[in-house]
């Protein structure tokens, strides 16, 4: 896997979880951005949809690229089975290569869910903090793509739900868009717990792209690009983007 990390500053969090990683305020060249945040769930079961995940990837990355907002979107990439790994942190898009997510995913181990969501909501809130304070306006939104239930983190539910109440009543960021999505859910019983993570986290939004296959997560890709455009575009209005339907 290319080092997708070179260049970015390390960041610690106060809450003193995991951290993160992020480019240099110096280095930016717009007044606003919207911070993008890709969490995807690399235990084993995700093993046998691994290349058709990684091409979604590179055609989130390339779409965005199209954008008429590509200048003003910073990306940062998590993976998590049984621990939480940054592929790497927020970055502009332009240094963000659609190649270098081939064989991007290291698959194997168990779900810490909570773990990452909490570690990519807190990074979003402090980085977002330091933009402010620095006089650039930032919005953000956040994908958690998983095929289990957690099992593994040493967080809770709550300390998610704690992380996006801090974050809306810091006021240092406009908006946040939170959005789980659901891929390979062929137990109803895993569902209706990522349903329940879902309601009693404050996530914004919860999709079911169903079986996990080409053709679905080529539309994954397309919701997620979208989505991004649509919150980027909404970036001044005081207020996020509306939430689309996956099936466009």
């Amino acid at each position: 896997m290319p080092r997708l990390n070179d260049e970015l500053s390390q960041h610690k969090l106060p809450t003193g979880h995991y951290g993160y990683s992020a480019i240099g305020l110096d280095k930016l060249g717009a007044t606003e951005y919207t911070l993008v945040t890709i969490v995807q769930d690399v235990s084993s079961s995700v093993a046998s949809f691994k290349k058709e995940m990684e091409k979604a990837l590179k055609e989130i990355i390339t779409a965005c690229k199209f954008s008429p907002r590509a200048d003003n979107l910073m990306i940062r990439f998590l993976q998590f089975n049984e621990t939480v790994h940054e592929a790497h942190g927020f970055k502009l898009l332009e240094q963000c290569n659609p190649d270098d997510y081939d064989n991007s995913l290291a698959i194997g181990g168990m779900t810490s869910l909570f773990d990452a969501t909490e570690n990519a909501i807190s990074a979003t809130s402090d980085y977002a903090k330091q933009l402010t304070e620095n006089d650039f306006s930032v919005n953000a939104i956040v994908f958690v793509v998983t095929d289990g239930c957690d099992n593994r983190s040493t967080l809770s539910t709550k300390h998610v739900k704690q992380a996006m109440s801090t974050t809306m009543t810091k006021e240092t960021i406009e908006s946040i868009i939170t959005v789980l999505i659901g891929v390979n859910l062929t137990d109803i019983g895993v569902k209706q717990e990522l349903e329940g993570f879902y309601k009693n986290s404050g996530i914004t939004q919860f999709v079911d792209i169903g079986n996990a296959n080409a053709k679905t997560l080529a539309k994954l890709a397309e919701f997620v690009s979208k989505s991004i455009s649509a919150q980027s575009q909404a970036l001044g209005s005081g207020t996020p983007s509306q939430p689309l339907s996956l099936w466009l």
